[in-house]
């Protein structure tokens, strides 16, 4: 028996190494040992034509291969609304950064389960609201940064106390030969180079494997993350790796191949290339709307982090909505662990109110109308028992009670609710039946309304009128 960076050996009769096996951390069980990949140079790209033309929709190939759910004992969600995210819109002002990260702060709750949030540091804005947030003096979310591979930016990074940065290493060959003009072992030996530097400065590297679901996984994406993981070993300092689905492009479908394969990706950054769970994220894009599906597999097959932005900000379709991973979060683990989720309404009037942000209104968990019912039926049902048309206790857990919108189509129901509501709001116990005279004057001229093809709900300042008229008594509740 032997051991080689720590993990137990077990030779063959023979002494010799070829067919050892060893025992797994991971797994508790004695396994073959894995075959250790190397890199494969090529004089021009492999671009996957047979997946991606690009004159027609992406296909998705099988191979019928499966790998085990394995979700570590700890999973986290890491922010990038202010580096990410700000390239989507208008920046952010100081302000605006500072506050939303103390909501971020809460919403983590104590045992910060929004671990780190990542910062632009190049424009003096930028470093004035990163040195705001770190005067905070939060543990969590940690703040971290994202540099060019340029010594310039190393200084800079460590000049500011910061301790973890992200490195763009693409890793497709769309980005190596395309883009960068490189060959794979000119990038690869130029990426080493960049992070050795960053090792020797103390910096933590988190490497953003850009385009992972376009590149050559046994080719380049394995042999280079070994790669990495040995610099770790070297300097004592591991290496994070960020696998990034920069085009929306994964897919979680049992037996689906690479380089699609959420599962796959995941499993063999851990299995193959030895990375450990912590040192592994998720960062996804929404352009096939599966955003939400493949960062929660990346937990189920063993990544730890999830790497999202608030409202699910960012380019193009955006990235993983933050809000919907606490969700995520809370279903999988059956405990919201000290998340504070109403602060999700917080920062979504946060940013409709105080940065003129537009939530489209169905948007789950955030949007106005995401537990707002306009079928008389479904109102009738709300009356009765909540549970039978809310998802959860949405007052409870997000500040946001349920709610019906008045329109020509809500009945005496949907009346009675929304006015029953706006009553409890106000601190009045009494409740209107839903067959009682005075919901029947309030129906009456809402339907008045609607006589002449109106088609938009009712507003709640025009129902607040409406109620005062109809039933004066109970003006002072409906101003």
């Amino acid at each position: 028996m032997a051991f080689e960076n720590g993990r137990k050996l077990f030779n063959d009769i023979n002494g010799e190494r070829d067919g050892r096996v060893e025992f797994s951390d991971t797994t508790n069980l004695i396994e073959q040992s894995v075959y250790h990949y190397s890199l494969q140079e090529r004089e021009t790209p492999y671009l996957y034509r047979q997946l991606y033309s690009y004159d027609e929709v992406p296909r998705v190939s099988f191979n019928h291969r499966h790998v085990p759910i394995n979700m570590p004992k700890d999973i986290w969600i890491t922010d990038t609304t202010f580096r990410d995210g700000q390239q989507a819109g208008a920046p952010f002002a100081v302000k605006q950064i500072v506050d939303l990260y103390k909501l971020m702060h809460r919403l983590g709750g104590p045992k910060g389960l929004i671990r780190q949030s990542e910062f632009f540091v190049y424009s003096e804005k930028d470093r004035e609201a990163l040195k705001a947030c770190m005067d905070l003096g939060y543990e969590f979310p940690e703040i971290t940064s994202w540099i060019r591979a340029s010594a310039e930016d190393f200084r800079l990074v460590k000049s500011l106390g910061i301790k973890e940065t992200g490195i763009l290493v693409s890793c497709s060959d769309y980005h190596i030969y395309n883009k960068m003009g490189l060959t794979r072992k000119g990038a690869m030996e130029k990426y080493l180079g960049v992070i050795r530097q960053v090792l020797e400065m103390g910096i933590r590297p988190r490497c953003h494997f850009e385009d992972i679901t376009r590149a050559d996984f046994y080719g380049f994406v394995l042999p280079f993350a070994e790669a990495l993981r040995e610099l770790g070993v070297e300097y004592g300092i591991p290496v994070k790796i960020r696998a990034c689905d920069t085009m929306g492009y994964g897919v979680t479908y049992q037996g689906a191949a690479l380089p699609r394969s959420v599962p796959g990706i995941i499993y063999g950054l851990n299995h193959y290339a030895g990375i450990d769970s912590s040192m592994l994220e998720w960062h996804g894009h929404n352009d096939f709307y599966k955003v939400v599906t493949n960062a929660s597999t990346a937990w189920l097959y063993g990544a730890s982090g999830v790497n999202c932005s608030l409202l699910g900000i960012g380019e193009r379709t955006g990235n993983c909505p933050l809000e919907a991973m606490c969700m995520e979060y809370a279903s999988l683990k059956g405990t919201r662990d000290g998340m504070d989720l109403s602060v999700i309404t917080e920062i979504a009037r946060y940013f409709e109110n105080e940065m003129g942000y537009v939530i489209p209104p169905r948007t789950p968990f955030v949007g106005r109308d995401f537990n707002v019912t306009r079928a008389g039926i479904h109102a009738d049902g709300l009356l009765k028992d909540q549970e039978i048309y809310n998802i959860f206790n949405t007052e409870a857990i997000l500040g946001r009670p349920a709610s019906v919108a008045v329109d020509a189509h809500s009945g005496l129901a949907g009346v009675a609710y929304w006015v029953n509501t706006r009553l409890s709001e106000k601190g009045c116990s009494e409740k209107l039946s839903k067959r009682s005279e005075e919901i029947a004057r309030i129906k009456a001229l809402v339907d008045k309304e609607y006589e002449d093809a109106r088609c938009t709900s009712l507003s709640d300042s025009e129902l607040n009128l409406i109620v005062r008229t109809a039933v004066p008594r109970l003006e002072k509740y409906f101003k």
